[in-house]
């Protein structure tokens, strides 16, 4: 069973620890949190895949800290690792780009800082390794070729000398850090939508798919967004909830449901009484849920063969009934009438290139960061594929998004 406690990953700030092999990324890394977080050597290429860790470090708060290979690999399996540091990029809020003082600036890191500035990651230099370079600025920010000291030093917080090994520089590094930390977003899960004293109504459903012995991390922040606004929780399940609404001795001013029993709390909860579901408001508080609106009429022009993907921020044993893989191709076929293809990508596996795709159904993006779903989005936003969300299509399916928009006034010129 999962700790409650825990801030989840989606909401922690995201650090990327980027630059050339043997630079000291990973000693970097263990110095700033204190940890042997990364496996250290003196073998260029030592660490070979993504290492990520969710973990506090003070001043920030929860924080997870990602440790990425060298952005200057080579050969077939090189380029594969340089690819999977790309991927970090999208999901990145800080990156420390990592320079070797002692051998100066090369081109790779004059690479990274514009694909900071072109992603618009705000982004520090540790010039690590100073207590060997010569004592001497012109010789630590030596230059490879003219005009690099410009391009790493250009839209950067600034510079700071390291030495992962005697520790000098670390605790300035951290506090400079912790300087970037991106503003919280003033987005609620939905106790923007409620008062003090209303009665929320929350729809679980408990079935084969649902985790044993927990609610999903979803149900779990909706819960704790309605006692930050003053207002009460019932927790019930779809099969009891004809009777519960009956029990209440009062309507209740919202219910909020599982998407995956939508039709089915649609037709129980009273037209008077508002609806919506977990997946909708939080693709509303990572910044989804414009796309998915947008998206979701893509519908109506699905054909023979056109391929749906199918995308979790998650992975997760797939069972019977599966919402991805089997319940929500059934409603697309059964809606649609046509012979469509699906294909599922979960966790960090997201497509680079979407051109191939009818349509992306994403999940509500629970695991992942605003910037990873902004990603997304916008990706699926250049490539020109409409992109829509779980809770937003089965609504949409069911003939009930109208419903369960209603609280979102904003959203109504859109449908």
């Amino acid at each position: 069973m999962s700790n409650m406690n825990e801030t989840p990953a989606g909401e922690r700030v995201h650090i990327g620890f980027f630059g050339r092999r043997n630079a000291g990324k990973s000693s970097v890394v263990n110095a700033v949190t204190g940890q042997e977080l990364a496996v250290v050597s003196d073998v260029k290429g030592t660490t070979t895949d993504p290492v990520s860790k969710a973990m506090e470090i003070l001043p920030l708060g929860p924080v997870v800290v990602i440790d990425t290979p060298g952005f200057d690999d080579e050969g077939g399996l090189g380029e594969k690792r340089v690819a999977q540091a790309r991927k970090i990029l999208g999901r990145t809020d800080i990156a420390v780009l990592v320079i070797d003082a002692s051998e100066g600036l090369k081109k790779t890191d004059g690479e990274l800082a514009g694909l900071f500035r072109e992603r618009k990651i705000p982004f520090l230099v540790a010039l690590n390794k100073s207590d060997i370079a010569e004592d001497s600025e012109d010789h630590v920010l030596d230059e490879e070729e003219p005009g690099l000291l410009q391009s790493v030093a250009a839209g950067s917080q600034g510079m700071v000398h390291v030495s992962a090994l005697s520790g000098d520089g670390i605790y300035e590094l951290r506090e400079r850090i912790a300087a970037l930390r991106p503003e919280g977003s003033d987005t609620r899960l939905v106790a923007d939508k409620i008062k003090a004293g209303d009665l929320i109504v929350l729809v679980v459903p408990i079935d084969k798919a649902a985790p044993k012995g927990r609610l999903i991390l979803p149900q779990q922040q909706t819960i704790r967004d309605i006692l930050d606004a003053g207002a009460a929780s019932v927790v019930v399940r779809d099969s009891e909830l004809e009777e519960t609404l009956a029990g209440l001795g009062r309507k209740p001013d919202l219910v909020i449901t599982d998407s995956q029993v939508f039709g089915r709390v649609d037709s129980i909860v009273p037209e008077d009484v508002p609806l919506t579901s977990f997946s909708i408001l939080m693709a509303r508080y990572k910044g989804l849920l414009d796309e998915a609106v947008r998206g979701v009429t893509a519908v109506r022009d699905l054909k023979d063969g056109d391929r749906i993907l199918i995308a979790e921020g998650c992975t997760h044993h797939r069972q019977c009934g599966d919402i991805g893989t089997v319940k929500i191709p059934k409603w697309l076929d059964d809606h649609t009438g046509r012979k469509l293809v699906y294909e599922t990508a979960s966790g960090t596996g997201f497509p680079e290139d979407l051109s191939g795709y009818a349509l992306v159904v994403h999940c509500g993006g629970c695991m992942l960061n605003e910037k990873e779903v902004t990603r997304r989005t916008g990706q699926a936003a250049d490539q020109g594929v409409p992109i829509t969300n779980y809770g937003t299509l089965i609504a949409y399916l069911h003939g009930i998004l109208g419903r369960s928009l209603e609280i979102f006034p904003e959203y109504r010129g859109m449908l």
